[in-house]
């Protein structure tokens, strides 16, 4: 992966208290240990800046930021409110291996996922039906934050076979995710023809 450094920001108002997982792509949220939060590597920040940049494009001035963690005892990647602020967290492990598997495009798409819940929780979107679930809600979002970032063709078939490889235990099918990722691709400014209907 690229290096650069770069802040991550996105939206979360999420009352003070106990830590809250909002959602893991993983299923051992419960062993997640917020005191081994680290820095995130070089790498990391590179894909958040780009990440960053699509979502100021779409909330510009009043996106909060979202801190990004690496933590080993991580749920893959996951998104949790802890004492009011938002975290994007993610294993090193995970992300080596996703990288390998789907290069920039799929870790990409894992954090736009999670940053799609947060952006959910703030904005609202007349093409954001209320009747999908939060799950679907955040890929839509997803689809909306990748539309606008500038993605290369390799990183596009990417990262949507790493959204369908990685879901949430609470995830429907990526048949039935696919419409709203579609969705939120093509409100936002992303050609429908390039996420094609398979997968």
């Amino acid at each position: 992966m690229p290096r650069r450094a770069a802040l991550l920001a996105a939206l979360f108002p999420f009352a003070a208290g106990a830590a809250q997982v909002v959602c893991a792509l993983g299923s051992a949220a419960s062993a997640y240990k917020p005191g081994e939060d680290q820095r995130p590597t070089p790498d990391a920040l590179e894909l958040a800046g780009r990440l960053n940049a699509a979502v100021k494009s779409i909330c510009h001035n009043t996106c909060p930021s979202v801190a990004l963690f690496r933590n080993a005892s991580a749920a893959n990647v996951m998104l949790v409110a802890d004492a009011g602020q938002a975290k994007l967290i993610y294993a090193p492990q995970f992300f080596s291996a996703a990288y390998e598997a789907y290069g920039d495009g799929g870790i990409l798409a894992l954090m736009a996922h999670e940053l799609g819940h947060a952006l959910d929780d703030t904005l609202g979107a007349v093409w954001i039906k209320s009747t999908w679930p939060p799950e679907l809600r955040a890929d839509a979002w997803a689809g909306c934050v990748l539309a606008r970032a500038d993605l290369a063709a390799d990183e596009i078939e990417s990262m949507l076979e790493a959204l369908a490889k990685y879901p949430a235990p609470a995830h429907p099918s990526w048949e039935l995710r696919r419409p709203p990722f579609r969705a939120g691709f093509t409100e936002c400014g992303g050609d429908p023809s390039k996420i094609g209907n398979s997968k």
